[in-house]
């Protein structure tokens, strides 16, 4: 497509759908959101640039492959699941970490239900743009 608006809108458009993704990551364990819907909301600013620009720019945005932003998610879901069992605990059993002072409140709590979901929105991230890319590229 060669429309001039749409590609300037697209660069501002794909770095706030980007924030906003990671928005809907964090905030997914406690409220609705997560790991699904941050890379779906990720992957589709992307697949507004490739459209707007064409597949090769958004691939070299990108920066990386897509497969491997996905391969790198399926071992980052598997690292967060396999954790549990260094403390004795089942297979994809919640465990914390607190970094701060515990005694007065003022700490940041870290979970591997965390590091979970960020392994789903690489996944759900690199697996969808790797088949639309690919479906691009073939038309």
């Amino acid at each position: 497509m060669n429309s001039v608006i749409l590609r300037v809108g697209t660069r501002f458009l794909v770095g706030l759908l980007l924030i906003f993704s990671i928005h809907m990551l964090l905030r997914g364990h406690n409220e609705p959101g997560g790991g699904f819907i941050g890379g779906l909301i990720g992957a589709i600013g992307f697949i507004l640039y490739a459209i707007a620009c064409g597949t090769e720019d958004a691939r070299a945005a990108l920066r990386t492959a897509p497969e491997r932003i996905a391969m790198a998610g399926l071992g980052v879901a598997l690292l967060a699941g396999v954790l549990a069992a260094f403390f004795g605990d089942p297979l994809f059993t919640g465990q914390w970490y607190f970094i701060g002072d515990q005694k007065s409140g003022d700490y940041i709590p870290i979970s591997t239900v965390l590091v979970f979901d960020i392994g789903v929105y690489l996944v759900v991230f690199g697996s969808i743009l790797s088949l639309v890319f690919a479906l691009e590229e073939a038309i």
